[in-house]
């Protein structure tokens, strides 16, 4: 079975940017792409004149002819199912290698950069999420948010295999400060608190190194330049996103609650990077079988159940 990219589609601009991502991803994983329609009336795009199903009918042509038109040779497909966008869009990222969406839908707040549905989907998709927004690509490196945790290690894969899909230069970057970094181990064990001046950058660097040691061997045709900053994540990575192409971050990191599903540095990218977001999850189904019951295609994906009808 091909892989499949899929990308939640609602009718508005953010999500024919969305479309339009998600088109260039499949063509270049090989993959075959499919557009979901969470169909929830509140929120349907109606025009003057215009009934129920003829706006499902219209949002669903709009996408699959932007999808064509961006990447000719991807097998399209599209599907509509009935239900609030967070809930059908986390059922269907079982089925997905990549789910796209734009960074804000029509239910959005005027205030917020991404939307609800955005922030849910990376704290509960069962795959990579990509976040995109309106504007023109830029050809930068891919940059790949670098803490050192466990659960980054699935970024660290995903970054690298996007910029070698992109054919793009690998930015891996590790921003640290005194209050996040962990101590190094100390030189005189009779002064536990003394450090060697510069021990705390080179053991920052060391973690830097270390985190994308294991990848180097796989991809040896992506160009790998690494950096360290004393700034903290969120402020070095919103900078890094103005000249990236794309930006990767693992959903949590080092810091936090052990509750939280989703940390404060990836909240603070969905809203205010300036490039697509790929947020990746120790858990995400690219490393992991998805559990029994969810590795059937949702309702309204190919190969899937019935579709709902909408009227």
């Amino acid at each position: 079975m091909r892989d499949l990219v899929m990308a939640g589609i609602d009718g508005s601009r953010s999500s024919l940017t969305a479309v339009e991502a998600a088109a260039r991803e499949a063509s270049l994983r090989g993959a075959d792409l499919h557009l979901v329609h969470a169909v929830s009336r509140p929120t349907l795009p109606l025009r003057p004149g215009e009934d129920t199903r003829a706006s499902v009918a219209r949002v669903r042509a709009e996408a699959e002819d932007r999808a064509r038109t961006t990447a000719p040779g991807v097998n399209v497909t599209s599907g509509v199912v009935g239900g609030k966008p967070t809930a059908v869009l986390t059922a269907h990222s079982y089925a997905a290698r990549l789910m796209v969406v734009g960074s804000r839908g029509l239910g959005g707040l005027t205030g917020l950069m991404a939307g609800s549905t955005a922030v849910h989907l990376a704290a509960h998709g069962a795959c990579p999420l990509l976040v995109v927004r309106a504007g023109g690509a830029c050809k930068g490196p891919v940059v790949l948010a670098v803490d050192g945790s466990h659960a980054g290690a699935a970024a660290v894969r995903f970054a690298f295999t996007e910029a070698a899909l992109r054919k793009a230069d690998l930015l891996a970057l590790h921003a640290w400060t005194p209050w996040s970094a962990p101590m190094p181990p100390p030189p005189d064990r009779t002064m536990p608190h003394a450090a060697a001046p510069g021990a705390l950058a080179e053991h920052e660097a060391c973690l830097l190194s270390e985190a994308i040691a294991g990848q180097r061997g796989d991809f040896p045709d992506v160009n790998v330049v690494c950096r360290t900053v004393r700034r903290t994540a969120r402020t070095a990575l919103i900078e890094a996103s103005r000249t990236a192409q794309f930006l990767v971050v693992g959903a949590r990191g080092h810091g936090g609650f052990a509750g939280l599903l989703l940390g404060s540095v990836s909240q603070a990218l969905l809203h205010h990077a300036q490039c697509p977001v790929a947020v990746v999850k120790a858990t995400a189904r690219h490393d992991h079988p998805a559990p029994p019951a969810a590795r059937r295609r949702p309702a309204g994906s190919p190969g899937g159940g019935p579709r709902t009808a909408v009227g």
